[in-house]
Parts: C-alpha cells; sequence; structure tokens
C-alpha cells in the first residue's frame, strides 16, 4: 500500500514537526510513508474567499501530485474535509467534470490523520508515553463535516500517562474558520476567548486538536490576553515516547 502524507500549507510553513510526528507514527506501525515534494495547497482558503477557479487549479495540482497513493494521510480535518467535500461541490458548481470525475476515485482515499489510525489500520495504542493532562478540542471540520467522533479521544486515551480531561461545550467552534477570522474578527476573537476559559477550568496541562489553524488562532489570543495556552497538535503527542 503506497501512503502519502499531504502535510498541508500552513504545517509546512509554520509547523513542520506536526508532519515529522506524522511520519514518526506511521513508520513504528510499519507503514512506509512516500513524501510527494511537489504539493503545495489544497485551495481551501481560496475556494472559501469566492476564487473558485484558483481553488480548482490547486484542487488538479494536488490530484495530479498524489494520483498514484492508495491512501493520502492528512493532519488537519479543514484540509481533509476541502479534499474529500468541497472540491467536488465547487467542481459541480463550475460544471469541472474532470475535476468532478477523478474526485470520484480519489476522495475516499483521503484520510484525516485518526481515520487512517483507527479505521484503515485498527490501531488505538500508537505505543506513546505523554504524561501530562490534556483536555481535547474538536475542531469544526472534523467534527461536523467529517464526523470523525471519538476516534482521536480513543488514540488518546490510549496513551500511556496521559490523563484526558473533559472542557466545558467541547462541541463549540473556537471562532477561527479562517476568512471568517479576518471578516468577521471581533466575534472570532469573542469566541476564541470563550473557549480559551473553558480549557482554563479544565486545568489540564495541554489543550491539543488535529487542525494547527484552530491552536494557533486560540494560543495566539491567550498570548494577547494570558496567560499562554500551551498547545500541542494530536499527532505530537501521539509521536512522543517519554523516557521513563
Amino acid at each position: 500500500m503506497r501512503v502519502a502524507v499531504f502535510v498541508t500549507c500552513m504545517n509546512n510553513m509554520l509547523y513542520p514537526r506536526t508532519g515529522v510526528a506524522v511520519v514518526t507514527v506511521l513508520e513504528r506501525l510499519g507503514v512506509s510513508v512516500d513524501y510527494v515534494e511537489n504539493q503545495t495547497c489544497c485551495g481551501q482558503m481560496h475556494l472559501n474567499a469566492g476564487y473558485r477557479r484558483e481553488g480548482l487549479v490547486l484542487a488538479r495540482r494536488t490530484l495530479d501530485a498524489f494520483e498514484h497513493a492508495d491512501a493520502v494521510v492528512v493532519p488537519s480535518g479543514s484540509c481533509t474535509s476541502t479534499m474529500r467535500h468541497l472540491w467536488g461541490d465547487v467542481a459541480r458548481d463550475e460544471d469541472d467534470t474532470a475535476v468532478s470525475s477523478r474526485l470520484r476515485d480519489f476522495a475516499p482515499r483521503v484520510y484525516e490523520f485518526s481515520e487512517f489510525l483507527v479505521d484503515r489500520l485498527g490501531v488505538v495504542n500508537v505505543g506513546a508515553r505523554f504524561p501530562h493532562t490534556v483536555a481535547y478540542h474538536p475542531t469544526c471540520h472534523s467534527l461536523r463535516h467529517l464526523r470523525v467522533g471519538d476516534r482521536p479521544t480513543q488514540l488518546l486515551r490510549a496513551v500511556e500517562g496521559l490523563t484526558l480531561l473533559e472542557i466545558e461545550r467541547p462541541d463549540s467552534c473556537c471562532g477561527f474558520g479562517g476568512v471568517f477570522a479576518v471578516k468577521n474578527s471581533e466575534v472570532s476573537a469573542a469566541m476564541g476567548l470563550d473557549k480559551i476559559e473553558e480549557f482554563r477550568r479544565s486545568s489540564a496541562e495541554y489543550l491539543c486538536a488535529s487542525d494547527n489553524s484552530c491552536l494557533t488562532h486560540l494560543r495566539t489570543l491567550s498570548e494577547r490576553h494570558g496567560p499562554s495556552v500551551p498547545t500541542v497538535h494530536l499527532a505530537e503527542i501521539l509521536a512522543t515516547q517519554e523516557i521513563r
């Protein structure tokens, strides 16, 4: 099975350790990972901002880059949702039959990271050790579009030494939403600050999610309003094997 990682442009530019963590976990589980060097952006930002033709150019580029992969693993619910659902919606609206046709084969091969581990590999315990208290924030795309359910928390509960704590209203949005945070900055910030307060009341040491975009939003807000909230991507926890 040829497994490729779509690292996402945000992780590539700002959080390369998340991509490294994904590969670390997969290789630990015996998966041979193919990194496609000519990958770029899935086009989510363009499509959400109304630049549909430009977004579909990036969709076609990504389809070409990952044409021969049996599975494409993505450490981001929002990018996974874009590739699996949004591309198809926009292609139909734009009468792009070429993209629509290719997606019938491609979309089922795209997996959010926790989906691939739990559903495709059938693994919950990945051999990680992280002796800390953690609160998990289920991001909107993973929760509502992909319906990953409790796959991330199954993985976290199997981590040695980790204590998973609940936060209030776990299904509430953090307020990021990409372009939403730009066009509706005051509302976005208010939603984020609510989520930060819910995390602080949990008394957890770390806030975890499967999207670094949401974690960036929350950490940045917390730094402005103090004290800073320590954030960590799910893949980075699962890659950790701390010395006893």
